[in-house]
């Protein structure tokens, strides 16, 4: 052996985000899903255009989209550092007390 340590096999998954948007009248809904293969997340967002925007479907769209991603990101890191700090809260627990005697 020379000494080195073998690199770690890359962790590799491929995630799949859903959308679907629906405009009525003046409000934009945006429905997002995203499929990590273990869990689906689901979100929805919404955009109104006032009576002064201009008519361009294209403007809610993004901003409905815009806002359902925004919120499915907000819920990701939510859940990832709830699972952090639930890890770190067992691996802690599993300690022997550090003032223990053996």
């Amino acid at each position: 052996m020379s000494g080195h340590m073998a690199a770690p096999e890359p962790h590799s998954t491929e995630w799949s985000v859903r959308l679907r948007v629906v405009e009525v009248g003046d409000l934009t809904q945006a429905h997002a899903v995203l499929d990590t293969g273990v869990n689906l997340i689901e979100v929805e967002a919404e955009a109104h255009r006032s009576r002064t925007d201009p008519a361009d479907p294209e403007i809610g769209d993004e901003l409905a989209v815009g806002r359902a991603l925004t919120a499915l990101g907000q819920q990701l890191i939510h859940r990832g550092s709830t699972a952090a700090e639930a890890a770190e809260s067992t691996r802690r627990r599993d300690l022997p007390p550090a003032d223990s005697a053996w």
